[in-house]
């Protein structure tokens, strides 16, 4: 049995392979260690350094959690 690749077929296939081209995705993931900070500097660490109120509304907002 011969078989006859017919215009239908090969649009399939070629649709079919520009589909899983375009799902593709490198990956850029990146490996930090746990518990170190290695990104450019936060404003918001110095903020809270220096806003006593912000500390004291963070420090009452996590009271409520912390027994969860």
């Amino acid at each position: 049995m011969e078989r006859v690749i017919t215009i239908p077929r090969i649009l399939f296939i070629a649709l079919a392979a520009l589909a899983l081209v375009g799902c593709y995705e490198s990956p850029d993931v990146t490996l930090h260690e746990p518990g170190v900070y290695k990104g450019e500097q936060d404003p918001l660490v110095k903020k809270l350094a220096n806003d006593d109120e912000l500390q004291a509304q963070l420090e009452q907002r996590f009271d409520g959690q912390r027994d969860r």
